[in-house]
């Protein structure tokens, strides 16, 4: 679990509420019904409108990459690559076979498969350079649906700020009604502004960081594949790809 993200959610939740409290507030100041379904529907409704199902349906499968990243570890994974030109310089390229059979990894098996059956380095590299393309591209754009929609937020907060105070001006001559029409136009305001900068632009800049580490992973695996393919030492191989490490 992502310690950091559950951090940064408990801490912004204290510094709305407590900075609320400090002040003066209670929290029950910051629960508006109204307010919530101007900005969270307005927002969504933005979101719909921009993105394609297929994307919208990956951005709701990356999400849990917030808390639960998958794992990407480089060193282990330069140690697996050695481990194959190992192989393949004692039993030759076929002794990959059984090793690509059993590989996990999808983008690996295929790299290794390729070695197997013996394709030349630009081949491995156009296929794999495409694999690798695709999926950042695919997983960016998942990320993207959080950072525009915490680009719309603010302006749904501003637009049931106006809502409310329209309420407020068509109420004058009744008190009762002035309250809950300013409160709309306050709270819409703090909600589209706090959902976007504490939550929706984090969120998706986290989710493009966590892809661009799955594509520094893949690509150190094609630059292994291919320096395995050219018949490279072992110990070169390994001193390469460390130049991929953090």
């Amino acid at each position: 679990m992502d310690v950091l993200s559950l951090i940064g959610l408990i801490l912004a939740f204290v510094a709305i509420v407590g900075g609320n409290y400090l002040e003066g507030g209670h929290a029950g100041a910051l629960l508006n019904g109204p307010a919530a379904l101007i900005v969270i529907g307005g927002t969504l409704a933005a979101a719909f409108l921009q993105m394609p199902m297929n994307v919208f349906k990956r951005a709701l499968t990356v999400l849990r990459w917030i808390f639960f990243p998958p794992a990407v570890d480089l060193a282990g994974g330069i140690a697996r690559v050695v481990g194959w030109s190992l192989t393949a310089r004692k039993e030759g390229l076929l002794g990959l076979e059984s090793v690509a059979d059993a590989e996990p990894d999808s983008y690996a098996r295929k790299g290794l498969q390729l070695l197997v059956d013996g394709a030349e380095p630009e081949a491995i590299r156009s296929i794999l350079e495409v694999d690798l393309y695709t999926q950042e591209s695919r997983d960016i754009q998942a990320a993207k649906v959080f950072e525009s929609m915490g680009g719309y937020a603010p302006t749904i907060g501003i637009i049931g700020a106006v809502m409310g105070l329209i309420h407020v001006m068509g109420n004058l001559a009744d008190p009762s009604q002035l309250g809950s029409g300013i409160a709309v136009a306050f709270v819409a305001t703090i909600y589209g502004v706090s959902f976007a900068n504490l939550l929706l632009l984090p969120m998706g800049n986290k989710l493009k960081a966590i892809v661009m580490r799955q594509s520094r992973y893949r690509e150190m695996l094609l630059e292994g594949i291919l320096s395995i393919a050219e018949g490279e030492n072992p110990r070169s191989i390994e001193l390469k790809l460390q130049g991929f490490m953090d």
